[in-house]
């Protein structure tokens, strides 16, 4: 069974999809306007939206007529709490590697400074 986040990051994989989360960032939106800026029908539109549904990231409302499209922002903290997990172990072995390099810069200083004495 795929995880949540699996299905998270497979459903950003599609620029088009992305582009219509980073819209619904902005404001709730229907099936319609979210199709007005692609060549693509709303037909599929509606399969992209039925994607990022499955994944959790948005959800559809009713109000009135209007069927607007919300985005479920808790989603994204899922995902920040996963990248952040990695990022601070990335900036742990840059740390480490900053450290080691600032003791090879000491260690070339100090042998600089024995030959310079030595001359």
């Amino acid at each position: 069974m795929e995880d949540r986040l699996s299905r998270v990051f497979a459903a950003l994989a599609d620029p088009i999809r992305r582009d219509m989360v980073a819209r619904l960032a902005v404001a709730d939106a229907t099936v319609n306007e979210l199709a007005e800026p692609y060549a693509v029908t709303v037909q599929a539109v509606s399969k992209h939206l039925k994607v990022l549904e499955d994944a959790g990231l948005v959800s559809r409302s009713r109000q009135a007529q209007r069927r607007p499209v919300h985005l479920e922002a808790e989603v994204f903290d899922l995902m920040t709490k996963w990248i952040e997990r990695y990022r601070r172990e990335a900036e742990q072995r840059y740390q480490r590697l900053d450290a080691v390099l600032a003791e090879m810069d000491d260690n070339n200083r100090a042998e600089d400074q024995q030959r310079g004495a030595a001359s």
